[in-house]
């Protein structure tokens, strides 16, 4: 997805869902919270954000790392500048809210809870383009050790952002670990390939 006008699109509406999630986030502290809330629009201790946020850096650390061990490094995608803004500013809101705000099973009992946030898991990492690709050429499978352990990954980082949502030390079921999370983690990503010259131009 590097068509620019899109990317754009998806930027305004991250923006968007950004500010309506805040905004029922301040009803709630003010208050009884709006019947039609978005999902997670609650407080979360700051601790709960710190704990998030660097479990997903230890996950691209050994992610990096492991595409090392693996010798799989240079088999990196390029990335634009302008995916990049979208990556950190716009899909921590979207995926969070859908996956980890609406795919969430509660009041069935906390083995179909996470039941579920497996499959969902399995979902969101065969969502991602790392077993498959379409390009000009048309849809192509990826089943290379590259592919299978970028999904692996994603589906790792996936379980621990429902776990920044489901965990004790994050009481109220916030979303705010989450997108802290999610964000850093792209960042992060960002980083990486900056450093090993797989940032492509602006878009």
């Amino acid at each position: 997805m590097n068509d620019p006008f899109l990317l754009l699109l998806m930027l305004a509406g991250g923006g968007y869902v950004a500010k309506w999630w805040r905004d029922d986030r301040q009803i709630a502290r003010h208050g009884a919270p709006h019947p039609r809330a978005l999902p997670g629009a609650t407080e979360a201790p700051r601790r709960a954000v710190w704990i998030a946020v660097a479990g997903a850096l230890a996950l691209v650390a050994l992610e990096t790392g492991g595409e090392i061990a693996l010798g799989v490094a240079g088999e990196q995608s390029r990335m634009t500048w302008l995916f990049a803004a979208y990556s950190v500013l716009a899909a921590p809101i979207i995926e969070e809210l859908v996956f980890r705000g609406w795919l969430v099973v509660e009041g069935r009992g906390r083995a179909t809870m996470w039941i579920a946030a497996a499959g969902a898991s399995l979902v969101f990492a065969a969502a991602h383009p790392f077993l498959w690709k379409w390009d000009e050429a048309g849809f192509a499978l990826t089943l290379g050790t590259k592919g299978w352990f970028s999904a692996a990954t994603v589906f790792a980082m996936s379980l621990w952002m429902y776990a920044a949502r489901l965990a004790p030390w994050n009481p109220q079921r916030s979303l705010l670990p989450c997108f802290a999370a999610h964000a850093a983690k792209n960042l992060a990503v960002v980083a990486v390939k900056a450093a090993a010259g797989f940032m492509g131009p602006l878009w």
